[in-house]
């Protein structure tokens, strides 16, 4: 048989060359076909990198919002970066992620003095759960305060913004609706109006697409948590609170706005039953700026207080017992994980550059400026907004491995903040000071503490500093890469950004809050029929 299978005569020569041409069609097909599969997702992925692309339901591109911060006479913040040339906006590959995972498009924010990216928010994807009062941590009633109260400060009118605003609010599911806060210092504060956008985007339609459900609006007081009053009381401090003129031409109608909203919301709180009820104890109020609400802060100091600090505040009127303390948003670009200098390319030891003399416990700066402003690898310099300021903090912020941050009129400053997203290791030289999120963030593992007394001793701040390793710098350096995104402000918010981590920090506070309220409640009904 095998002899058989030896003489069967072997195809024709023109069957093998059909065969090996049928073969290597096949071939040149399959490899065809895959070259397009793999070169089409690059395409998509070099769209979302780039913040390019179009319609047809593919990647929709992420655009990051630059302004200089300091509004339109203090130069451009983008031209600043770690080695001196133009500060460039780039998408890291968490963004892309981001981007194609949420199908978020980010919006320009025209005349916003705002760094922060603005989304244009899309619909709930197939399958996914809207966020409602029975999945989310905190239920928020939001009061109607007129728009004197919030967005008309930057000029917002209900009366001519129609039906689409639903009255008392702008439309925030239409990103071209959002009014823009005001650009420059005045961003620092700005916790109040990020805070209200996104309680208000929690119901709005359509849905904030993969927004977080850390906190939902409702609008039965009944099932509330917590009663936000959203009064920007840091932009109404900004802005309608300085005297005009001069003499007796001096006009107090700009310095009288600001007391007047005050004295006008905390009769209008004393109205509501809610309030009432529980003495305001359930109640949000965000006097984020250190002066503001100066005029009503003890009247309301019964509620939940978001604040910068307390270094203005009897502890009778706010406290960490009751009080959230959130960050200063910053004003420096931030760096993305791909753009941040080494060890090696950060050749300046310790930077500071910001007003010297200050009263009151900021005095150890003034002492610390006369102790090492003349080493040679540390950068202390008097510094402000103006000319370039922020560009050159920019600049030299991510060029050193050290930034210091020392108590001044009060005991935080937006200088911190500046430094986390710069990824220089914060030195803090501020012994009251209170950080946000203490309580889930362990700060010792990316800045370094050091006592105000201690810190004034001859010799013995930069000896701390330069006893630092490389190893255990890059430690912290790679913390804070991992923590920088808890001090971001955006909207619409993302997974633990700097609102959603606020929202968090209210809701743990409320457990204790509300069992003060329950213990209170127990014989109310007795007292009632009695």
């Amino acid at each position: 048989m095998v002899a058989e299978r030896k003489m069967q005569p072997s195809p024709p020569p023109e069957h093998r060359r059909a065969l090996r041409y049928v073969v290597f069609l096949a071939l040149s097909l399959l490899a065809f076909s895959c070259w397009a599969l793999i070169s089409s997702r690059i395409d998509s992925a070099v769209l979302v990198a780039t913040g390019g692309g179009g319609g047809g339901g593919g990647a929709v591109p992420l655009l990051t919002v630059e302004d200089d911060g300091i509004g339109r006479s203090g130069g451009s913040s983008h031209e600043a970066g770690g080695g001196g040339g133009a500060h460039r906006h780039r998408v890291t590959s968490s963004q892309a992620e981001m981007s194609a995972s949420s199908g978020n498009a980010t919006v320009r924010a025209g005349e916003m003095g705002d760094p922060a990216m603005i989304r244009q928010p899309s619909g709930v994807e197939a399958g996914e759960r809207p966020c409602d009062a029975a999945s989310a941590q905190l239920r928020v009633y939001v009061y109607d305060l007129p728009s004197e109260f919030h967005f008309g400060m930057m000029g917002w009118d209900a009366k001519k913004a129609g039906s689409g605003g639903g009255g008392a609010w702008p439309d925030v599911g239409d990103a071209r609706a959002v009014p823009r806060y005001p650009g420059g210092l005045n961003l620092q504060h700005s916790v109040e109006y990020w805070l209200t956008l996104d309680i208000l985007s929690s119901t709005s339609s359509p849905t904030t697409s993969h927004r977080p459900c850390t906190a939902v609006r409702v609008t039965n007081a009944s099932l509330a948590d917590v009663f936000f009053v959203p009064f920007f009381a840091s932009l109404s401090y900004n802005r309608q609170s300085k005297l005009h003129g001069h003499g007796s031409e001096r006009t107090t109608t700009t310095t009288t706005t600001n007391r007047f909203l005050q004295a006008e919301l905390v009769k209008y709180l004393a109205r509501q039953e809610e309030w009432r009820r529980w003495g305001g104890a359930n109640h949000l109020v965000v006097p984020h700026h250190p002066n503001s609400m100066m005029d009503a802060r003890r009247r309301l100091s019964a509620a939940m207080f978001v604040l910068s600090d307390f270094g203005r505040y009897p502890p009778d009127v706010a406290n960490l017992r009751k009080d959230v303390i959130a960050p200063y948003k910053h004003v420096v670009p931030s760096l993305g994980d791909g753009d941040s200098p080494g060890f090696e390319q950060r050749p300046v030891l310790a930077y500071f550059q910001g007003a010297i003399h200050r009263k009151d416990g900021g005095r150890v700066r003034q002492r610390l400026y006369h102790l090492i402003k003349d080493e040679k690898d540390v950068h202390f310099t008097y510094g402000s907004v103006r000319q370039n300021g922020i560009r050159r903090a920019t600049k030299g912020m991510a060029s050193s491995k050290f930034c210091l941050n020392i108590a001044g009129d009060t005991p935080s400053s937006n200088r911190l903040f500046d430094a986390i997203v710069s990824h220089c290791v914060p030195v803090i030289i501020s012994d009251d000071i209170e950080l946000p999120f203490e309580d889930v963030l362990d700060y010792s593992e990316f800045c370094v503490f050091v006592r105000a007394s201690d810190a004034t001793k001859k010799g013995l701040l930069l000896r701390l500093l330069r006893g630092i390793t490389q190893d255990e710098w890059t430690a912290m350096w790679r913390r804070l890469k991992e923590v920088a995104h808890h001090f971001e402000y955006q909207y619409p918010s993302q997974p633990g950004d700097a609102v959603q981590m606020i929202w968090g920090a209210v809701a743990r506070k409320m457990h204790s809050v509300k069992l003060q309220l329950h213990k209170r409640g127990r014989y109310q009904r007795a007292l009632s029929e009695s």
